[in-house]
């Protein structure tokens, strides 16, 4: 992945070569980031002010085919699990469901989703890839943590911070670590990485060059590529994740 350098915007303290771009809390991350993809590039990361939900997302160059290039979902990913685990209590692990959710302590709290050019064909290269991540800080509205033991938020977990700013600058720098290890050492590391927060069972599983998942081989691939465009751990009717 490729980056260039817009200009900086500093209400979020984030590290060359990112440009912020902020919107009220009406706006959505995902689809204001896809628009302005292709005329902001590299490196423009949207951030939605709300201050019950950690909304964002980030603009990304692909120099891989699509079918390659769909494994950014991964390195995204890591890199929000260990925004989170920075600030998670010691023994409240964050770990994920395939290819998109993530849990803290099993509790289901957001997740991650990748955006790209309608018609984009799996051996073309997208002009811009967009990774996006919803994390629930707190509830505002909805029915107590007993009530929904599986879902929940940050503040409700013992987070030292639940504060959203916090955790999009340690994403950011995460990211931009994941992606240096992935074009100097390949994505092998990366993959061993996500690997590792998936539950217990699953961990032996392996990821190929198109960012399937193989569970015990070829009968039990779970294809990456039919599930983009359906985020599993978001609630349409919301537009956030489950409650």
């Amino acid at each position: 992945m490729s980056w260039r350098n817009p200009v900086l915007d500093h209400e979020l303290d984030l590290p060359p070569p990112y440009g912020l771009v902020t919107l009220r809390e009406s706006g959505d991350a995902f689809a204001h980031a896809c628009a302005i993809a292709g005329e902001r590039g590299a490196g423009t990361l949207v951030w939605v002010r709300r201050h019950d939900l950690a909304e964002f997302a980030v603009v990304l160059e692909p120099e891989e085919d699509f079918a390659q290039a769909r494994r950014a979902l991964y390195a995204g990913m890591n890199a929000l699990a260990d925004a989170l685990a920075a600030h998670a209590p010691p023994s409240q692990p964050v770990t994920f469901d395939w290819p998109d959710a993530i849990r803290v302590d099993g509790v289901l709290v957001g997740g991650g989703r990748l955006g790209w050019p309608e018609g984009t064909c799996d051996d073309e290269t997208p002009a811009w890839l967009v990774f996006s991540a919803m994390i629930r800080t707190s509830v505002v509205d909805g029915p107590g943590p007993g009530l929904r033991p599986t879902t929940g938020a940050l503040d409700e977990l013992g987070f030292e911070t639940a504060d959203a700013g916090e955790i999009i600058t340690s994403f950011s720098r995460h990211l931009m670590a994941a992606f240096h290890e992935w074009n100097e050492d390949g994505f092998a590391g990366l993959a061993g990485q996500w690997l590792n927060r998936l539950p217990r069972g699953e961990r032996d599983a392996r990821i190929d060059d198109s960012g399937d998942l193989l569970l015990d081989g070829e009968p039990n691939r779970r294809r990456l590529g039919g599930v983009l465009a359906s985020p599993t751990w978001l609630d349409p009717s919301t537009g956030a994740p489950w409650l």
